[in-house]
């Protein structure tokens, strides 16, 4: 079990105000021949898959997923074949979907995502055209301010994970004229910004993310198409690469958690569209693979999760 920070009263008082959800991570939208709706439900910890009957209100690719663990989950941004703003809520209790009159304050894809859960969560980066923007939404009411911030660059095609309760943290992607290592982490006491020392162990775009909330952040896979996992330690954002890495070597993947116990990274391309999920245990950063994947072979997808290891 993660230990607790200072954002997790806010988590369990919502959770213990609403309807008893299961823990369960989800990844959302993508491209399968054409873009889709599909939302592909993993239940913890048995890693049985289910696909929801309500799917996304616009099939889409490109899109970032975070979520207010024990409460409700959201799918941002992508594209249809144009830029979106759409952000449609799951809510954890029902899986019933509902979407957002607010949406982003830019339509974009290739954007990334992650949150401080019970507080807000964080839409960043993307691309209509590139963008610094890091849209921000209260979880109390799904009201949307827009950070004065930002990223450090106009980035897109990257990744987002948070430490709920203390920072999160963007990482990789392009700013059109060439790759990044850089990871940006925000401060969730005031939202402000600064920029990693360590960085990624190579500059890559198309990667995931996913993070065990209070230990470490993962970054996985990317442009090249590449294994590479890297893990920064939450307690003094240093670097490490995993000796396992991912299955096999891939890009435009997604990334989950179920904190305190594993991460998640599933679908991608290798070249061609895999329904792969890779699940690292936390305990020990050992690989194993799902026997059920996705739903579907799929690229350009999302993920999100409900988890009780908060």
């Amino acid at each position: 079990m993660a230990p607790l920070g200072a954002g997790k009263v806010g988590l369990f008082a919502a959770a213990a105000a609403g309807a008893a959800s299961e823990p369960a991570g989800y990844f959302g939208g993508g491209y399968v021949a054409a873009v889709v709706s599909t939302v592909d439900r993993f239940a913890f910890p048995s890693d049985s898959r289910t696909t929801l009957g309500t799917g996304l209100s616009v099939a889409r690719r490109l899109l970032a997923g975070m979520a207010n663990s024990g409460t409700a989950g959201y799918f941002g941004g992508g594209t249809t074949g144009s830029d979106d703003d759409t952000v449609d809520k799951f809510a954890f209790s029902s899986d019933s979907r509902t979407t957002l009159g607010t949406g982003l304050s830019v339509a974009r894809g290739w954007l990334a995502a992650m949150a401080n859960s019970g507080t807000a969560g964080y839409f960043g980066g993307g691309y209509g055209p590139a963008d610094d923007t890091v849209d921000k939404f209260a979880f109390s009411d799904d009201s949307r301010t827009t950070l004065g911030t930002g990223l450090s660059a106009a980035v897109y095609f990257l990744a987002g994970m948070a430490n709920s309760g203390t920072a999160g943290y963007f990482g990789g992607g392009t700013t059109g004229s060439g790759d990044v290592d850089t990871v940006d982490k925000f401060a969730f006491s005031d939202d402000s910004r600064t920029t990693l020392g360590t960085g990624l162990s190579a500059a890559r775009r198309y990667l995931a993310a996913m993070a065990n909330s209070g230990t470490a952040g993962y970054f996985g896979g990317g442009s090249g198409y590449v294994d590479t996992v890297d893990k920064f330690a939450f307690s003094d954002d240093s670097r490490t690469t995993l000796g396992t890495g991912l299955s096999s070597a891939r890009g435009y993947l997604a990334g989950m958690a179920d904190s305190g116990t594993a991460g998640y990274f599933g679908g991608g391309t290798t070249g061609s569209a895999v329904s792969t999920v890779d699940k690292f245990a936390f305990s020990d950063d050992s690989r194993t693979t799902l026997g059920t994947g996705l739903s579907a072979a799929t690229t350009s997808l999302a993920g999100m999760a409900n988890t009780d290891g908060l």
